[in-house]
Parts: C-alpha cells; structure tokens; sequence
C-alpha cells in the first residue's frame, strides 16, 4: 500500500461526508465559482455557502481567489487523488479476494457430485450437538 497522510485523508473524507460540499466540489469541477454561483442552486444562505466552503478550504479541496471583493471558488482535486489511492488500495484486496473465492469456486464444481453433498468434519461436529 502506498504511503498516505492520514490527517490529510481524515479531513478529506470528512468534508465528502457531506451531500452539500460534494455538490459544490460537482459545481467547481466546472470552473470557478463565487459564493453567489455556488449559492443558487440550494435553499440556503450565502453564510451558510461560505461555511461549507471553509470546511472544503480546510480540506484542501477548495482554494479562493483574492481579487478585491470577488474571492471566486476553485477546485483543488490533489487530495482527492490521494483518497482515491487508498480506495484503491482496497479496491484491489477485494479484487484479490474476490478473485480467490471464483477460483474456489470453479474448483468446487469440478469435483463430482457425490463430493459436493459430502459433510464437512465441521458439520458432522455440529450435527452431534
């Protein structure tokens, strides 16, 4: 497995949890964004907006513009590329796993049908219960 900041993971799936913040890092994804934008689409404040959007900045997901009054939104994808390297990490395990139990499997139904139906010395112990 590869090497992972684990504060840096901790924040990031953190700030995914929420439904609101992926919908702003959906509407990022698109370009740049001013509160107001990122606003428009939800039933809320732009308080509220810019809360979401300093969890998201805390994250390293989201950087802000410093042009006078306009402070624009933009998506900083770097740490989810990291948590994408752990879900994959996993991912692969159970590719492994997987793949072990189809060959188990496969192996099963090559054996003759007597062998199948045949109890397991773990079955005859509990079958004596």
């Amino acid at each position: 497995m590869s090497v992972i900041d684990e504060e840096q993971l901790t924040r990031t799936f953190a700030a995914l949890a929420d439904p609101t913040r992926r919908s702003i890092l959906a509407r990022l994804s698109q370009g740049e964004a001013s509160v107001g934008e990122i606003a428009a689409p939800f039933d809320m404040t732009f308080a509220a907006v810019s809360k979401h959007l300093r969890v998201l900045e805390g994250a390293g997901l989201v950087t802000r513009g410093r042009e006078a009054q306009y402070r624009p939104a933009r998506l900083d994808a770097r740490p989810l590329a990291e948590a994408s390297r752990w879900i994959e990490d996993y991912a692969r395990f159970w590719a492994d796993s997987l793949g072990s139990l189809d060959s188990y499997l496969n192996a099963l139904q090559q054996l003759p049908p007597s062998e199948h139906n045949a109890e397991s010395p773990h079955d005859k112990e509990n079958s004596r219960g």
